[in-house]
């Protein structure tokens, strides 16, 4: 701009219409008054309809549907001071609805909620009738059953069993669940009893080309939260199982951080077949070769090779090799031993309760209700019941240690006899 000349004219800005934070607040709060009602009555009248849609059609719903639903409308009432419906009432249980909803005892919702049908259901209910009515006499035996399967099934919480089932309360509800896996413990626990059934056992074992074998040995695994077992740390149930999956022997509630073998020399069995020589002590088999071979059972590596215990080969160094009799045996070994893993799998995928990571504070009852599991487990075996849709197959073992102990001489050449045994039947294939 030239010396006093006049500079442009300059046209004043236009003051912009963004309001500042104060109105915004203002607006806000305005807009809020005025809203919050209809958004209250919104909220109401959706959870009104959510509440009356799961007590119409609760029976037809998965039950990890029916929790996802219990958990978003108890969010949306803890919100309000006065929700717009409660949550059915224990005046008005589910199990006797359950039960009159389904025309015909094969219908496949018993399956879906408790794990069986309807005609083994009643026969577990005759089995447990008496226990359970000393022991709950304020309670109906048929939904003291019903309430325990279902939370074995689903992981129900006791508060929802206490809405369900008509219990008083969530700690009636406890008392329940403890009470039915007790009188299942007491009543069931002749399913285990191997030595009854030993005859069956050996011969089906014997399809599968293992002669005078008496079962498999292995452990299942269940977690368990919090810093006592360590940070992944679970309790081990070491378990024998014979040719068809049942449990013929359970050994329940071992921490993880002991070593295979120390749990094997403290349980009933080791006891039983070392010291007071009253298991495996039938009449040896004679091989083809003129060799015999005494009852056993098959065990994993991470155990020690004893006369009546088997365990794979394994290489001392990587410079090691197996001959073809000792693939073969480690074949069948292992092929074996899958059947203890897919019987825990079975047990996980039946009862999701045990397949869930337990509290530590609840820890003393995990064994417990393992066990309870199993025998479940043996009984719907017994009565041919399918497994659900939801089965997660064969879950592979926990991995241990190899055994690095004392080699028995004796465990040694069973297991060689055994080896070329199964080498000669494969060839013959």
């Amino acid at each position: 701009m030239a010396a006093g000349g006049k500079g442009p004219k300059t046209t004043p800005k236009t003051p912009k219409t963004t309001p500042t934070t104060s109105t915004k607040k203002r607006k806000a709060t305005k807009t809020s008054k005025h809203s919050t009602p209809e958004l209250v009555s919104l909220l109401s009248t959706s959870t009104s309809a959510a509440y009356s849609f799961l007590l119409r059609h609760e029976t037809h719903l998965n039950p990890s549907q029916i929790f996802s639903l219990e958990s978003l409308l108890s969010s949306v009432s803890s919100r309000f001071p006065s929700p717009p419906r409660p949550l059915p009432s224990p005046s008005t249980p589910f199990f006797p609805s359950f039960i009159s909803s389904f025309s015909a005892p094969l219908d496949p919702h018993w399956l879906r909620f408790f794990r069986m049908s309807q005609q083994t259901f009643t026969h577990l209910l005759h089995t447990l009738f008496p226990a359970l009515s000393s022991s709950l006499p304020s309670f109906p035996p048929d939904s003291a059953l019903a309430a325990t399967l279902f939370r074995l099934s689903h992981g129900a919480s006791y508060k929802s069993l206490a809405r369900r089932f008509g219990f008083p309360s969530s700690a009636d509800a406890c008392r329940v669940f403890y009470t039915v896996c007790k009188a299942i413990n007491d009543k069931l626990g002749n399913l285990v009893e191997f030595r009854e059934n030993l005859e069956r056992i050996v011969v089906g074992f014997g399809w599968i080309s293992l002669p005078n074998c008496c079962g498999v040995l292995g452990f299942g695994k269940f977690n368990v939260d919090g810093e006592l077992l360590g940070r992944n740390g679970s309790l081990l149930v070491q378990a024998l199982v014979d040719s068809e999956g049942r449990f013929l022997d359970i050994s329940a509630g071992w921490p993880c951080t002991m070593k295979p073998e120390s749990i094997l020399y403290q349980t009933k069995l080791f006891i039983g077949v070392e010291e007071s020589r009253e298991l495996l002590n039938g009449p040896a088999y004679e091989l083809g070769d003129g060799n015999f071979i005494p009852q056993y059972i098959l065990g994993d590596s991470c155990f020690p090779l004893m006369p009546w215990l088997i365990t794979p080969y394994v290489r001392n160094n990587e410079e090691d090799s197996f001959s073809s009799a000792e693939k073969e045996f480690n074949v069948v070994h292992s092929r074996a031993m899958g059947l203890v893993d897919t019987a825990f799998a079975r047990v996980n995928s039946r009862w999701q309760l045990l397949g869930r990571r337990w509290k530590e504070e609840c820890i003393e009852f995990l064994p417990f209700v393992i066990v309870t599991g199993c025998l479940l487990h043996n009984f719907l075996i017994k009565f041919s019941e399918p497994m659900p849709d939801d089965d997660l197959g064969c879950l592979k073992e926990e991995e241990f240690p190899i055994f690095e102990g004392e080699v028995d001489e004796t465990g040694r050449g069973i297991r060689d006899f055994l080896a070329e045994h199964l080498s000669r039947v494969s060839l013959r294939r």
